[in-house]
């Protein structure tokens, strides 16, 4: 019979601890279902942010072009096919450089080759939120504007809201890029790139990362972050002003039929 007894306690005692293992139990299921939930989460927001932003964001952005080509003046070429593009300094003097516009206005349209060819992103005034979220390329204010003398730069998202320059990483020295504004074209070409921390803002000077230094030649530097899907560095890539023609000139003919069929001449 002790021994019986013993059992019977031995038992009992073991029933009366069990409950706590439950609890214990029910602890981990629900942290579990919590860390399911916030992966859900976390993967619609993903969706969301490379998703649902590119697709709003790009079809602001491609309003805001053919709007902007199609209040333009018609490019009437006046000269022959095959003539040699003027340069900044032949025959037409200085380029011509637009006025600063107001905060989150378009002012142009940016041109780029090597990113496909359809690609055309409106450039507006502005490096805020409010204008790299919905228009793209925003105009850093306090430098210069296209063809001017300095440092033309802008900003963009590279895998979000449009993903405006998603593959800055493969232009290839040379490469081409136009602008085009109400009064010209300007073509330039793509010199190199540079990886920088975030803050390093001298980039932005007149002559990139040379303080005090006068520029001579009209630059345009155009920075987003780096890697594509992170933001703890920029990548800036820079480029010179090659040439520009006024709009009676007409498109340069690599974009020509692109500048046509925005503006609905196509």
């Amino acid at each position: 019979m002790p021994q019986m007894l013993r059992s019977r306690s031995a038992v009992t005692g073991r029933s009366h601890k069990s409950p706590p293992r439950r609890a214990r139990t029910s602890a981990v299921q629900v942290v579990g279902e919590l860390l399911l939930t916030f992966g859900v989460i976390a993967l619609l927001f993903v969706g969301w942010e490379l998703w649902w932003t590119n697709l709003t964001a790009g079809a602001v952005q491609s309003a805001a072009v053919q709007q902007f080509a199609r209040e333009a003046p018609v490019p009437t070429p006046a000269n022959p096919p095959g003539a040699p593009l003027p340069s900044a300094s032949q025959p037409h003097g200085t380029a011509p450089v637009l006025e600063a516009p107001d905060h989150g206005k378009t002012f142009g349209i940016i041109y780029i080759p090597r990113f496909g060819d359809t690609y055309s992103r409106p450039l507006a005034e502005g490096t805020s939120i409010d204008v790299l979220d919905t228009l793209g390329l925003g105009h850093y204010a306090s430098t210069a504007m296209p063809g001017e003398v300095g440092n033309f730069a802008v900003a963009g998202h590279r895998q979000t809201h449009g993903a405006v320059l998603d593959n800055i990483h493969t232009l290839a020295p040379g490469d081409k890029i136009y602008i085009q504004t109400k009064d010209a074209f300007y073509t330039y070409a793509f010199r190199n790139e540079q990886i920088v921390l975030p803050s390093r803002m001298d980039v932005l000077l007149p002559v990139p990362t040379q303080p005090g230094v006068q520029p001579k030649e009209s630059l345009l530097t155009m920075t987003s972050c780096n890697p594509r899907f992170g933001s703890q560095e920029r990548i800036i890539a820079y480029s010179v002003l090659e040439s520009w023609r006024p709009v009676s000139a007409g498109a340069p003919a690599a974009i020509a039929g692109q500048v046509a069929a925005l503006a609905g001449r196509g």
